[in-house]
């Protein structure tokens, strides 16, 4: 088996706070290799971050930061403007609380990956990315940044020599320039779980984005991310992982690509 042929699965988890419960984590965390743990600001809470991490750490599962901006109400799904040193300094603040508890568990911080519309502003604004480098940068060099692929996050991340893994989504349609089709568009998430198999199959063998126009963005996948959110996340969880390993990919959180 060659490096090419080893894929990454991770699943944005620990998203639930106080009484209120969102998505299965146990059952997405028997499938993916890394768990994407919300840090408090859009999602999560000490106790649920602990738990997960632990459960992540049973499976196996490599464990990353997944801040946002600080809106539980929106889910992190609100744009904001926010001075960058604030960004920078909430950022750090999440990611230190993640590491926290990763360190008393026994589990390295694995990477970080921003969660909602701070990624998908930063995946845009080459200024906001940059911003969100230096946040990771600050607290180590070394750690890896999930950061969708042809993204103005990924360029940042080369730009200041952050090691990268470059990921698709299972469950979104991608516009002609890379990135998301806007969640209000039709056609944007893709529910069917057979649907998003097939475009994450489209994607590898093609080598690149494959846009809802049928172009192709050349570009190295390091990871696929499954959404955890929605009432078919752990059908195409499963029938991915399972068509990917039928396809003759081996499943592993593995080291960012050249």
């Amino acid at each position: 088996m060659t490096a090419e042929h080893v894929i990454d699965l991770n699943a944005d988890l620990g998203e639930s706070y106080g009484a209120w419960t969102m998505g299965d984590d146990e059952a997405l965390l028997a499938i993916v290799t890394r768990a994407n743990v919300a840090c408090g600001f859009h999602a999560g809470d000490p106790l649920v971050m602990r738990r997960t991490v632990r459960l992540a750490a049973a499976r196996g599962v490599a464990v990353g930061a997944h801040p946002a901006f600080p809106d539980l109400q929106g889910f992190g799904r609100r744009r904001m403007e926010l001075a960058p040193d604030e960004l920078e300094a909430m950022l750090l603040y999440q990611i230190g609380a993640l590491a926290g508890v990763c360190r008393a568990e026994g589990v390295p911080l694995a990477h970080v990956k921003p969660h909602g519309a701070l990624n998908n502003m930063a995946c845009a604004d080459v200024s906001l990315a940059r911003t969100v480098m230096r946040a990771v940068r600050a607290y180590d060099p070394a750690l890896p940044v999930l950061a969708p692929a042809c993204s103005a996050l990924e360029q940042a991340a080369l730009e200041a020599g952050q090691p990268v893994l470059r990921e698709v989504f299972a469950d979104r349609a991608y516009q002609a320039d890379g990135q998301l089709v806007p969640r209000r568009e039709p056609g944007a998430v893709l529910h069917d779980p057979d649907a998003a198999v097939a475009h994450v199959l489209r994607m590898l063998a093609a080598g690149g984005l494959v846009t809802r126009d049928g172009a192709v963005l050349p570009t190295p996948i390091d990871s696929i991310c499954v959404h955890g959110d929605g009432p078919q996340a752990i059908a195409t969880a499963r029938r991915l992982r399972d068509a990917l390993v039928a396809a003759g990919w081996r499943l592993a959180a593995g080291a960012p690509s050249a």
